[in-house]
């Protein structure tokens, strides 16, 4: 994946996180939960169909799989796959490489850090308890605590708005289309980290920057947050 990593050029007030495929190595454990509750109602469809949902809020899930498999099935489709997948949220989600070392950077240099996930709030929390991550933030906004979910901007102005901060002095860590659109209206400033989804030409030619791993994302913080980098306001 060819990346887009130029120096941050100020200080965030804020750190503002993704959640699934960013911080959890959840978009894995997601495609195979689709394809066993796939299987268990016996419906048929190639990857893409599980992939094309990366990012995408609860209603817009089941729009997509109602196109796909009717309305009946769908709701069937997603109750099963919730089920197997709450299974394994239950025993704790992989985090990602390099995420606690980030975290540890931004408590060092005291800058606030929210959780702006699309995910419902009862399952978001139950997925930072189980991964031990719950402590480490603030905020946790989620998508049911907004009108309109990303890529429209509302979680992510939320989240500066409850820590205080001004969302156009922010860092977004995302690692999906939406979420990075979703910054982007919000006039913050993301860094995305992809998962299972490479981002497309039309995505790129916003020309934000994408790094391959947290562990590039905690390089160009710790540049800005180093001795004597000087911080706004």
């Amino acid at each position: 994946m060819a990346e887009t990593s130029a120096a941050l050029d100020f200080v965030p007030d804020a750190v503002l996180f993704d959640m699934d495929g960013l911080m959890l190595d959840s978009e894995q454990a997601m495609l195979e939960t689709w394809r066993e509750a796939a299987a268990a109602e016996r419906l048929v469809a190639q990857d893409a169909v599980w992939l094309a949902m990366v990012g995408m809020h609860d209603r817009a899930s089941l729009a997509h799989l109602s196109g796909h498999f009717g309305a009946d099935a769908a709701a069937r489709l997603r109750d099963t796959s919730y089920r197997l997948y709450d299974e394994r949220v239950a025993a704790g989600l992989p985090r990602k490489r390099g995420l606690l070392e980030l975290l540890d950077l931004l408590d060092a240099h005291r800058v606030p850090k929210a959780v702006a996930t699309s995910t419902q709030r009862p399952r978001a929390l139950a997925k930072l308890a189980a991964s031990g991550l719950i402590e480490r933030f603030a905020v946790v906004v989620a998508g049911s605590d907004v009108e309109h979910p990303k890529p429209a901007p509302d979680i992510y102005l939320l989240a500066a708005r409850e820590l205080g901060v001004d969302v156009r002095r922010c860092v977004v860590l995302e690692d999906s289309e939406p979420g990075v659109r979703a910054a982007l209206a919000a006039g913050a400033t993301p860094i995305q980290v992809p998962d299972l989804v490479a981002p497309g030409a039309e995505l790129r030619a916003f020309g934000h920057r994408i790094v391959a791993s947290l562990e590039q994302a905690r390089g160009l913080l710790e540049r800005v947050l180093a001795p004597g980098a000087a911080r706004a306001g």
